[in-house]
């Protein structure tokens, strides 16, 4: 399943409004199963299967269906793709979503072959591990970059500013006043923004915002998370090996030298195997001989 984890990681998060709810959800789908994230910004549910539970449920739901797990999941990945990148498909599929206890269920009505299909995401509590992969530590990469982002802007703006300083030093004059700013004060203006643009740039709303302007960075920091954590596991897997190779040049240098065994003809497990035979009385041999001429009972026997 680590290619589900890793596909459903570098997902951008899509918005849903399915009646009443507003949702943040998102999705991966290969021909060995699906992955599925849905948020209404106050829990997280989350699904995970492989193809045996996808067959089983597509028998319970769709008797009158039959298909390899694949064609189900083709299919799904069908349905579900133009309803996460926001594209209006209104005749190919109906969605809807009901809570149930601490569960979240995502229902999809469509048609498969012409006849109805119908499928249920049955979606529990993601696990802390599971948030914090998704949601935190993601959210924190994207906030360390706009920070960094800021100030190689802010450093941008001192030397346009030194520039100018130059030009007018020269004797340049500026044509059009309106166009004429002030040097660049970055504790001022960071100042000015949290006074005047804070209150509105942070508002989250039911998360639209992110999901319209940040999933590039959002895609871009987790991709960055998920190669990091592929240099790590190499890295530990050859330490390991380093380390293994090494332990066991040692112990070949502290074994004592042997004389040569000569290497027998014949294997021990044969000469095992007669010894009961020769020292059984009748009976005993007649009982072995039987189980030994036994046929092997078939799976389906």
């Amino acid at each position: 399943m680590e290619e589900l984890e890793q596909g459903l990681l570098m997902q951008p998060w899509a918005w849903l409004q399915l009646a009443e709810n507003s949702l943040l959800a998102k999705a991966y789908i290969t021909k060995q199963g699906y992955t599925l994230l849905v948020s209404d910004l106050q829990q997280v549910w989350h699904e995970q299967v492989d193809t045996s539970v996808v067959s089983q449920r597509a028998k319970e739901l769709n008797k009158r269906l039959t298909a390899p797990p694949a064609a189900f999941l083709c299919h799904l990945d069908n349905l579900l793709r133009p309803l996460l990148k926001n594209i209006a498909h209104p005749s190919e599929a109906t969605f809807s979503c009901d809570l149930v206890a601490e569960a979240l269920i995502l229902r999809v009505r469509s048609e498969l072959s012409g006849l109805p299909f119908y499928w249920n995401f049955h979606c529990i509590l993601a696990s802390p591990s599971l948030v914090s992969q998704h949601l935190i530590r993601p959210l924190m990469g994207m906030s360390l970059a706009l920070q960094c982002h800021v100030k190689e802007l802010s450093t941008l703006l001192r030397m346009k500013d030194l520039e100018i300083q130059d030009y007018q030093e020269s004797g340049a004059m500026l044509s059009r006043g309106r166009l004429k700013t002030e040097p660049f004060e970055e504790n001022a203006f960071l100042e000015q923004f949290m006074v005047e643009k804070l209150p509105e740039a942070c508002r989250v709303g039911n998360g639209r915002p992110f999901v319209m302007h940040l999933q590039s960075l959002y895609v871009a920091v987790t991709k960055q998370e998920v190669q990091m954590g592929q240099k790590h596991q190499d890295t530990v897997s050859g330490d390991a090996h380093t380390s293994s190779s090494t332990s066991l040049q040692a112990t070949d240098n502290q074994l004592p030298s042997q004389p040569e065994q000569p290497v027998s003809s014949a294997p021990a497990l044969s000469v095992l195997e007669k010894e009961p035979l020769d020292t059984a009385g009748p009976m005993q041999r007649t009982q072995l001989s039987k189980v030994k001429r036994k046929k092997p009972r078939g799976l389906f026997s």
